[in-house]
């Protein structure tokens, strides 16, 4: 109980891929070099393949907001009619930044823990055809909620929008099929399932999209995607690229081929079905209707401030999880599951959370939670040999 190694367990920044890390050592290489363009091609490719579609592929050095802003920017004007869907802390930044580039923003909004269901976007958009764009989160990690952007996509495929999806913490945590559900702009960001430091933002974008973008005002300089497009081509970007950045992401997806991009997936479900269970177990509540597999999120026990929960497992034990966002802040903590995690990492935040629950007043029984995650995992393991004795 003295040496108390740091484990980050947030839903971004998420735990670093150790050999991505390593990688980044080797980061004096000059971008304007044929290395450098090796490189660049091969981490556009590999992104490319693991989201699974034929779109261009951009990379931008910036959070995942500075790719949500160039969409705003690069594929409409000021005063074009726009949906947003909104549900919780992210889908609030949407509208945020759909207002501050002047777009015409219909809001469509749902309770913090539940999601805007694909019917109202339907209804939204048979009743105004002028709409040029629907913007949803695939993935609302502030509440843990997932959007049915499968329905929503199919919807807007029928008309001249397009639809823009926040799938920054969607990507490797639930199925996006691209080119098939009808996402135009797809955006996701380094530092949630792939495993690295935040900075690289990346964009996949549709024809309908650049054609959307084609009469485009808004203006633009850094964020000019047509011109990022076309250095892409040549392997380089626009502007100065992070070259450490770039040499971390070319490990990981590496490794996230290697293991499977469907793996990356089902590994994130199932870490989520297992916590679901151990909250429960442990006479907790889960808050979101909707609920995804890129971060869980626990209703604090009647009468303790969820805020408690979250210091408790840093003082005890190090340990850095997520307390709500927004107007959930002290009645919701939030456990990750997307990116570099495992069981190992679940029964011990189960465990640590048995301990912290019952010093605070809410008697459980130790190993209970646990119990569930144990299940859970042996269950997912007789099931996979069951299948390899088949096969």
């Amino acid at each position: 109980m003295y040496i108390k190694k740091q484990r980050l367990l947030t839903p971004g920044p998420t735990p670093l891929l150790p050999s991505a890390l390593h990688a980044m050592m080797g980061s004096d290489i000059h971008h304007r070099t044929e290395d450098f363009r090796n490189l660049y091609k091969r981490v556009l490719a590999n992104l490319k393949d693991i989201l699974g579609t034929s779109n261009d592929v951009l990379v931008l050095v910036a959070s995942g907001t500075g790719a949500l802003e160039a969409a705003a920017q690069n594929f409409f004007s000021p005063g074009d009619e726009v949906l947003v869907c909104s549900a919780g802390k992210f889908g609030e930044r949407w509208v945020e930044i759909a207002r501050a580039w002047g777009l015409n923003a219909t809001v469509l909004s749902a309770p913090y823990g539940d999601a805007v269901q694909p019917e109202t976007v339907e209804q939204a958009l048979a009743g105004n055809r002028n709409i040029k764009g629907v913007f949803a989160q695939a993935s609302e990690t502030s509440t843990g909620a997932q959007h049915d952007v499968k329905a929503m996509g199919h919807a807007v495929k029928k008309t001249d929008a397009i639809f823009v999806v926040d799938a920054i913490t969607g990507i490797g945590t639930m199925p996006l099929e691209i080119e098939a559900w009808g996402l135009d702009v797809v955006i996701g960001g380094s530092q949630k399932a792939f495993m690295i430091p935040p900075g690289l933002a990346f964009l996949s974008i549709s024809q309908k999209a650049w054609g959307s973008g084609e009469d485009s005002k808004s203006p633009r300089f850094y964020f000019d995607l047509k011109r990022e497009r076309k250095n892409a081509a040549t392997g380089e970007s626009a502007w100065t690229p992070n070259t450490a950045l770039l040499l971390a992401f070319d490990e990981a997806l590496k490794y996230i081929q290697s293991l499977g991009p469907h793996k990356l997936v089902a590994n994130a479900q199932l870490l989520a079905k297992a916590t679901r269970e151990a909250v429960t177990e442990l006479g907790l509540e889960l808050f979101s209707s909707a609920p995804g597999s890129s971060v869980t999120s626990v209703r604090a026990p009647r009468g303790m401030d969820s805020g408690v929960i979250v210091k408790e497992f840093r003082s005890r034990f190090n340990a850095i999880i997520s307390n709500g966002q927004g107007s959930m802040k002290g009645q919701i903590f939030r456990l990750a599951h997307l990116g570099y995690f495992d069981f190992h990492d679940l029964f011990a935040i189960v465990a640590e959370l048995e301990i912290i629950l019952n010093a605070n007043g809410h008697a459980v029984r130790f190993g209970s939670g646990v119990a569930a995650v144990q299940n859970a995992y042996a269950d997912a393991a007789l099931a996979k040999e069951a299948a390899l004795t088949a096969g």
